[in-house]
């Protein structure tokens, strides 16, 4: 069974930071070209951060730039989301995908990645 594992979730004050986590032991990070999405109640699922295969390469959603830094360690078989300045409009869940994009695909475009993880739950107070 193919899975992703997010964690580092949890319930934060307005203005810390985390970092968030993705896992797996049936993908190879280094095959995928992976992504973040995050799921604010009530709303749909919106692209966050990329990161290509080899981990060089990285992209952000306009609203989130300057705030969060995706990367990844190959070797751990890891992929990170480092959320600083969290704001409340930050709640949700974040989510962790994999997929294999072709030329011309869009990296914000969810159903280009086929295995996603269960969510990590992030609460920012006021």
């Amino acid at each position: 069974q193919v899975r992703l594992v997010e964690s580092g979730g949890g319930l934060v004050q307005a203005g810390d930071s985390l970092r968030l986590s993705c896992a797996s032991s049936t993908v190879t990070f280094s095959s995928y070209q992976m992504g973040w999405f995050h799921q604010a109640p009530g709303r749909e699922r919106a692209f966050v951060g990329y990161i290509d295969a080899p981990g060089r390469t990285t992209y952000y959603n306009v609203p989130v730039r300057g705030r969060v830094t995706v990367s990844k360690d190959n070797a751990k078989n890891t992929l990170y989301l480092q959320l600083n300045n969290l704001q409340p409009e930050d709640t949700g869940v974040y989510y962790c995908a994999a997929g294999t994009l072709r030329r011309g695909d869009s990296v914000l475009d969810a159903n280009k990645y086929f295995y996603w993880g269960q969510g990590t739950q992030v609460t920012i107070s006021s």
